[in-house]
């Protein structure tokens, strides 16, 4: 087994596993999965409705934007359709490269590598803070002098200073040229989503699971979209993007998709 694998703290690829009804996860992810559950009864929805919102966000960029290129970083364990099955799905010469420092998930990235014959998938061993590492090894697979797609879905929420957070956001959307744009999900305490329940869910995780975790409120969350032209319907909740009907539940987590001009 990795040496960099602990299997005795919990730790959120596998708990978002675990949440989407996956099998890689440990007991110590389930335990503290089922105590945030208790503390916040709609983190799994939250969990499918983030899933959702990257299937229909990916599929509207591959169909209408044709987008050929997307650069996931946080990718998380696979699962089903992950963003090379969805873009490929519409695009097969498409190109995909994960980026994720979880050791759990590099050894799952076999299974994010079988993609079409005339697209490419690569995965990139890589932590969000350091966003220059990140351009520089997907550079091997993507022409970006060609528009990128750059996923960011539940991510920035483990970047805890918010500076930090744009900084990043900032350098990635940097390299990339016009028509890229950025796909993006966060959580938030905020009320008009029903974020209140997050407040003690939060604190619980922060205190026993790793890595740590942050909401962010409206603004916040735009002004990672700064420069960008936000495509229709805006900052809302992730379920409430181009949903592909009315039905369900608005979830504390914004989701939107901005365009670099």
């Amino acid at each position: 087994m990795n040496d960099r694998i602990r299997t005795d703290v919990a730790h959120n690829a596998r708990v978002w596993n675990y949440w989407l009804g996956g099998k890689d996860n440990y007991p110590v992810d389930r335990a503290v999965g089922d105590q945030v559950t208790a503390f916040y009864p709609s983190i799994g929805e939250v969990a499918r409705a983030d899933r959702a919102f990257l299937g229909r966000a990916v599929t509207h960029l591959a169909a209408e934007a044709g987008v050929r290129q997307f650069l996931d970083i946080g990718t998380g364990l696979p699962t089903a359709d992950n963003t090379h099955e969805v873009a490929q799905r519409v695009a097969p010469d498409a190109r995909i490269v994960y980026v994720d420092n979880d050791p759990i998930v590099l050894t799952h990235a076999r299974a994010l590598l079988t993609g079409t014959p005339e697209g490419r998938t690569e995965y990139v061993d890589a932590d969000a803070h350091d966003p220059e590492r990140i351009v520089a090894a997907a550079a091997a697979t993507l022409d970006l002098s060609r528009p990128v797609a750059v996923m960011m879905l539940g991510i920035l929420n483990f970047v805890l200073d918010t500076e930090e957070a744009r900084s990043i956001v900032r350098t990635l959307m940097a390299a990339v040229p016009s028509g890229s744009y950025l796909v993006l999900t966060h959580p938030t305490l905020e009320p008009e989503l029903g974020g209140e329940g997050n407040k003690a869910a939060m604190a619980f995780w922060n205190e026993n699971a790793t890595p740590p975790i942050t909401a962010r409120d409206r603004a916040e969350f735009v002004s990672f979209l700064d420069g960008l032209d936000v495509l229709e319907p805006g900052v809302v909740s992730c379920a409430r993007w181009r949903p592909a009907s009315a039905a369900g539940h608005t979830v504390a987590q914004f989701g939107a998709v901005g365009r670099k001009p």
